[in-house]
């Protein structure tokens, strides 16, 4: 299970972002934390795995906070959630270490995307020892497919749709088809395909073809697990 610390200064956004991340399978909510301060207690007294943090604080900005935490020698990770939309302020978070950077107001599905994002990392480290280029890769775009998030879909297309579709596959216990995936979510066989070709070119679904006796192959889909 992995242990999340929410840290918003506004109590009801602080509640919204802990609600999204219990939805979300493997994740649990540690605390809440309104300000830096409340925050630094609560990670002195509790291991946490990962810290949602907003930058616009009462008493000193979330990246403060994320530099404080680095010269005490805590090394915990972060993935900032915040209006803050200066690059001189995402450009500190990168120099600092954060994980992933999230812009206010975004869904439930752009939140998830980054947190199955982060268990995928994760994973990618659990077994340690040295890694060959491959793993090096998959451990360093662990985020890169999480940028194509149902938050940002092209014009046209439903985060909720999105939602449906990738629930199907992340639950299914092999390849579907365009079809099954159809049946699964009640949408249209061509629907369907349109967000697993979307799916597929943010490298969240691999796709393979299935060659029967006659006629063309099938298109079977599968969700992509990196590491």
């Amino acid at each position: 299970m992995i242990d999340v610390l929410v840290v918003d200064d506004d109590l009801r956004v602080a509640e919204i972002n802990a609600a999204y991340v219990r939805k979300v399978a493997g994740f649990r909510v540690a605390g809440t934390a309104h300000t830096a301060a409340e925050a630094l207690a609560f990670l002195q007294r509790h291991e946490v795995d990962l810290v949602l943090l907003d930058h616009y604080l009462p008493d000193e900005t979330g990246l403060a906070l994320v530099r404080r935490l680095r010269d005490l020698g805590r090394h915990t990770d972060v993935i900032m959630v915040t209006a803050a939309r200066d690059i001189s302020t995402v450009q500190d978070a990168m120099r600092l270490g954060a994980l992933q950077y999230l812009v206010k107001p975004f869904t439930f599905a752009g939140l998830r995307t980054r947190l199955d994002a982060y268990a995928d990392l994760r994973r990618a480290l659990a077994d340690g020892g040295d890694a060959e280029q491959e793993q090096v890769d998959r451990i360093f775009g662990a985020f890169g497919a999480a940028s194509a998030t149902p938050a940002e879909l092209p014009k046209g297309h439903s985060a909720l749709t999105a939602d449906r579709v990738r629930e199907v596959l992340r639950g299914a216990s092999g390849p579907l088809s365009a079809q099954e995936v159809a049946d699964r979510c009640g949408l249209s066989r061509q629907t369907a395909q349109r967000y697993l070709k979307l799916l597929e070119r943010a490298g969240r679904v691999r796709m393979n073809l299935k060659y029967g006796e006659t006629g063309r192959p099938e298109h079977r889909y599968t969700w992509h697990r990196p590491g």
